[in-house]
């Protein structure tokens, strides 16, 4: 087992691994669910209404396959796929309705669907090439697929926007998926996809991107090719799968779907297959350098720079940070240790509230400012480097789990979410972790009252 294996997956611990931290909360979770099963029967109500036929939906996609990601940025969603069918005898093009017809329809049940206020809906996007979006607070979408189903063969075609049926079949590959693995193998498949999903999304743009169907195959067919035995924890099976993948993609970038074989699951272009290739180079080289760390704290700093905020640092303590100067004081190239003390001042107009490697509980809404006590003490060349990891159900729900906060002697954030918080100060020489300070920031749920209040108008005139 890897020396962050812990901080990976830990049931004993859950909310601080990154397997909690990638994935939506259970709270975001049921709102999900709560809305596309309220959609789903819209759209089948709506569209029986129109064409006279019977009309099923079926969940797909990531939340089908229990791989979702929460968004790696403020302002990104979570994505939910929600197929509809058409139902009838035969082939897609033997029925009378056309593809770009019932994919209008479901636009006008969408947009009618936003714009009633009691649905939490935003709005909707314009129609894709292969899906119809409507966007919710909350920060998700869902898309509706559209299909033709022959339920006697057993058969699906997608309505697309070029007025075309294509061949699609959602849950042949659903079916493929889940018969790969059984019970707890499941289980780690899915941590393997949805830690590969969030690498991707903190690496590449939407549109260079790997697609969650690709990294889903793709891990799937590597757990199954790798060699585990010796393998514990899942710091090491990722850096097993990630091996695969990266070994898979030098050889060829076509990767056929499991269920349709000639269907190819690799969309990206030329340059962007190179930089994927490319990008899990570096992620293997990461992996080897976090597992061949000298303690858990500088493999988790390690494992940062592939998941960021994401990843969680270990608590501090006593025994832990002495080990850490042990381990620092043999080490030739880095012989000097130094864990920096940070002075924390938080102010909320006139109020003001100061602490020494931790702080609060102070409310909602402070200006937090963060800075090292002697700088001077700091050998010459070192670098500091601010991470903020939030925690707590407010935190999760506004799916803001901090963020890389950048370098220097000081760093300046704000309070906005009830709960403990953490500032993780690391502090390097020449590449290697010579400090570290994990720094506690406690949030009331209270924000500050304004003084002195105007009085109520009924007193004023007396």
């Amino acid at each position: 087992m890897g020396i962050a294996a812990k901080l990976f997956h830990n049931p004993e611990d859950r909310e601080n691994s990154l397997a909690y931290r990638v994935r939506p909360s259970d709270e975001q979770v049921e709102e999900q669910r709560e809305r596309w099963n309220d959609l789903a029967e819209v759209l089948k109500e709506g569209l029986r209404d129109v064409f006279d036929k019977p009309v099923t939906s079926w969940l797909q996609g990531s939340y089908k396959f229990g791989t979702q990601i929460r968004p790696a940025r403020m302002g990104e969603e979570f994505d939910i796929d929600l197929g509809v069918y058409l139902e009838w005898q035969g082939s897609a093009e033997s029925g009378d309705v056309e593809p770009l017809e019932f994919k209008d329809r479901v636009q006008l049940i969408l947009e009618d669907y936003a714009a009633a206020e009691a649905n939490d809906a935003i709005g909707t996007a314009d129609p894709k090439a292969r899906c119809n979006r409507i966007h919710f607070s909350g920060d998700f979408h869902i898309d509706v697929p559209c299909y033709h189903l022959d339920r006697a063969a057993d058969a699906r075609d997608l309505a697309t926007q070029d007025d075309e049926w294509e061949n699609s079949d959602p849950k042949a590959i659903y079916v493929w998926w889940k018969g790969q693995f059984e019970g707890g193998e499941r289980d780690r498949a899915r941590r393997m996809v949805r830690y590969l999903k969030m690498w991707a999304a903190l690496t590449f743009e939407n549109s260079s991107r790997p697609s969650s169907i690709l990294l889903s195959v793709l891990a799937a067919k590597a757990i199954k090719a790798i060699d585990t035995e010796g393998l514990a924890g899942d710091d090491e099976y990722f850096r097993a799968v990630v091996d695969d993948l990266e070994r898979r993609l030098r050889r060829t970038v076509v990767v056929r779907n499991p269920v349709n074989t000639s269907e190819n699951l690799n969309r990206l272009t030329e340059d962007d297959c190179a930089a994927v290739i490319d990008k899990l180079s570096d992620l293997l080289s990461v992996a080897d350098r976090a597992l061949d760390a000298a303690d858990e704290y500088e493999s988790a700093d390690i494992w940062s720079e592939a998941f960021k905020h994401f990843f969680p640092f270990p608590e501090e303590e006593e025994e832990a940070v002495a080990k850490a100067t042990a381990d620092t004081a043999r080490n030739v190239l880095a012989v000097i240790r130094h864990d920096p003390d940070v002075h924390i001042v938080a102010t909320s107009g006139k109020r003001r509230w100061e602490g020494l490697n931790a702080i609060g509980p102070i409310p909602k809404g402070c200006d937090i400012r963060f800075t090292i006590v002697d700088p001077k003490a700091l050998p010459e060349g070192a670098k500091v480097n601010w991470t903020v990891r939030n925690e707590g159900a407010e935190a999760e729900w506004t799916n803001d789990l901090g963020h890389v906060a950048g370098s220097g002697l000081s760093n300046c954030e704000s309070s906005a979410y009830r709960g403990s918080h953490f500032m993780d100060v690391v502090v390097k020489l020449n590449g290697r972790i010579i400090g570290q300070r994990r720094v506690k920031v406690q949030v009331s749920a209270l924000g500050i009252p304004k003084r002195n209040s105007a009085r109520p108008a009924w007193t004023r005139l007396r």
